[in-house]
């Protein structure tokens, strides 16, 4: 038990002698006094649960908030890129790729930016004709892929040339930003429903 834990102990005490101390002086009838009792016990209750479960409330608001005031997936502010998780509970990045706009899903797991085919052709990406193809484990299956180069990747005004990235069909619908292109920011990170990326 460390020095928070023993404040805590002493502050709850003070506060249950006050109580206990206030209902003795008023002489109430025992069922009176159990009413009170019960009724403090649920208010303490409640507090507790708001402050245990304080940052999902909190994401909760950010939610919410976001939903009624209209504000955007992704704004850059000062320089800093801040995207708002979606309804699919992912971060969303609209970039640019050599001038072809597109989505692209947020995945700190995948080591390497993914592009599906369609984005592909959309940002006439050149294929490594030297690279084989390669196997790669995705949730639903393993998919061979080949290796390309972004020659411009842009988001807002931060921009990474020579991107490289892995290109494959089997990607469906979907492009993934991986590590290497969370990387080339000085920092990056989570607060609630909230990424900041810091270039």
């Amino acid at each position: 038990m460390d020095s928070d834990d023993n404040a805590r102990m002493i502050y709850g005490l003070i506060v249950v002698m006050l109580l206990v101390g206030s209902l003795a002086a008023r002489r109430l009838p025992m069922k009176q006094y159990m009413k009170m009792l019960l009724a403090w016990v649920a208010i303490f209750a409640a507090v507790f649960v708001v402050m245990s479960f304080r940052p999902e409330f909190e994401m909760a608001w950010n939610r919410v908030t976001g939903e009624l005031t209209g504000a955007p997936r992704q704004s850059v502010e000062g320089g800093e890129i801040r995207l708002v998780r979606q309804d699919d509970g992912h971060f969303w990045l609209r970039a640019e790729l050599n001038g072809h706009q597109t989505d692209l899903m947020v995945d700190s797991g995948a080591s390497l930016t993914a592009i599906n085919g369609d984005t592909a052709r959309g940002a006439k990406l050149v294929l490594d004709p030297a690279d084989q193809a390669i196997e790669l484990n995705t949730a639903n299956s393993i998919i061979k892929a080949r290796t390309a180069k972004v020659a411009s990747m842009t988001v807002g005004d931060f921009a990474v040339e020579q991107h490289e990235v892995v290109v494959a069909e089997g990607f469906g619908d979907t492009n993934v930003v991986g590590m290497n292109f969370l990387d080339d920011f000085e920092s990056w990170n989570v607060t609630g429903d909230v990424m900041t990326l810091k270039p």
